[in-house]
């Protein structure tokens, strides 16, 4: 039996079917519902007007079955205010005139100055990249060569700074421009 090969098989075109049922005509607008909801929308609105122009109804008391108009009210004697009475205290005397003397301690300033250590890397091209990064938060720094176990690094450092908080300001502006992990040591 021979193989039938239906992939060659050309699919047949169709062709659009037309409907021959005509749509019917779209609804023209309803002016009568608009038109309701126009006296709608105006009613509530002349509404508004009379309650907000006209004055409140007199309260009437209803009393056996009797309805008697409500007193008009008399008016109310203006209370007094009482004098200020004197403060027991004189705490707000003395503290007005109270100097306080606090002694700072200056920060020690260290022997030996600090670096701070960005990164160390295999080539050149890597520690120039760690280098702009840095120059684009408007600090510079400097790439040095060190010749360890496994061969040639490139170190990108920062400094000399002459105290550690120095060092950490600009670590904590490195940290959030995404730029991690930096060591700080001593200089040598």
């Amino acid at each position: 039996m021979a193989t039938r090969d239906y992939v060659k098989r050309g699919k047949t075109s169709r062709k659009p079917t037309r409907n021959s049922k005509k749509q019917p005509p779209k609804p023209a607008f309803p002016f009568k519902w608009a038109f309701l909801a126009l006296i709608l929308v105006v009613g509530f609105g002349y509404g508004l007007y009379y309650l907000s122009t006209s004055e409140p109804p007199e309260k009437t008391v209803v009393e056996n079955k009797t309805v008697k108009p409500a007193a008009k009210p008399q008016k109310r004697e203006e209370k007094v205010i009482p004098p200020k009475p004197e403060e027991k205290w004189s705490y707000i005397e003395e503290l007005e005139n109270k100097e306080v003397k606090v002694e700072a301690n200056e920060p020690e300033l260290s022997i030996r100055p600090y670096l701070m250590q960005c990164g160390a890397y295999r080539s050149a091209s890597q520690a120039d990249e760690r280098k702009a990064l840095i120059a684009f938060q408007g600090l510079e720094s400097h790439i040095k060569t060190s010749q360890g176990e496994k061969g040639l690094w490139y170190r990108v450092v920062l400094g000399p700074y002459p105290m550690k908080r120095e060092a950490e300001r600009d670590r904590n502006l490195l940290r959030r421009a995404g730029i991690e992990p930096c060591a700080i040591w001593y200089w040598n």
